[in-house]
């Protein structure tokens, strides 16, 4: 089945660097360092194709030598990026960085290790007054079984009254059970990816994955 055969609202960052950055990122014996600096080459490339996939309109300017048609995109103070905690803020501090203007939301959930399934557990959220009437980038670079992303879009949807249809979410590896999970729950959000991978182990750990994303990133 192709990529697009696991959830009706998928878009794969397209840059042909992402498999030489993965290469470097998924071998089990690069460092953290070595690790951080490709994942944040390839991060820079996802944020911008995330960001280009947020509503825009067309304009006309004038170049030194004549006019040009054009996209303007949207009012970035009118976006959310929000990370899932801890990896999530990989992603997002790579969004800010790339668009600065953006507001940030936090949620901090957590899968119970010590459960067969991995259940997701929400523990924290915050988000900025009138979030109802923003679009969200949500970001988080794995998804795995699915459960943490649910959860996170549940919690925007239920809590913070979001749009499910104003969310991207924003990630680097995907499995196919978690994109039909989420086809399954919310096939309005729009999922932007670099990679689908090939499944989850007994562990639900993405195969062949890059390990845990957050403790390689961070060093921890």
């Amino acid at each position: 089945m192709s990529a697009s055969g696991h959830h009706p609202n998928l878009v794969l960052s397209p840059s042909k660097a992402h498999k030489l950055l993965f290469t470097r990122m998924r071998d089990a014996t690069a460092d953290s360092v070595t690790f951080g600096h490709y994942a944040k080459r390839s991060m820079h490339l996802l944020a911008e194709d995330a960001l280009a996939e947020f509503p825009c309109e067309e304009v006309e300017i004038q170049t030194p030598c004549g006019p040009y048609k054009g996209l303007k995109s949207l009012d970035p103070s009118k976006i959310v990026a929000t990370s899932v905690i801890r990896s999530g803020d990989a992603l997002l501090e790579v969004v800010r960085s790339v668009e600065p203007g953006v507001r940030v939301g936090k949620i901090l959930i957590q899968r119970d290790e010590s459960h067969p399934d991995k259940i997701a557990r929400l523990f924290y959220s915050k988000m900025p007054p009138g979030v109802e009437n923003m679009h969200i980038l949500l970001c988080d670079p794995m998804l795995a079984t699915g459960g943490s992303a649910i959860l996170a879009i549940q919690t925007l949807v239920e809590t913070h009254k979001v749009d499910p249809a104003k969310i991207i979410f924003a990630n680097m590896i995907c499995a196919p059970e978690g994109l039909r999970a989420l086809a399954s729950s919310y096939p309005q959000v729009k999922i932007v990816t670099v990679m689908v991978d090939d499944c989850l182990n007994d562990q639900k750990f993405i195969v062949p994955g890059l390990g845990d994303y957050g403790d390689r990133f961070f060093n921890t």
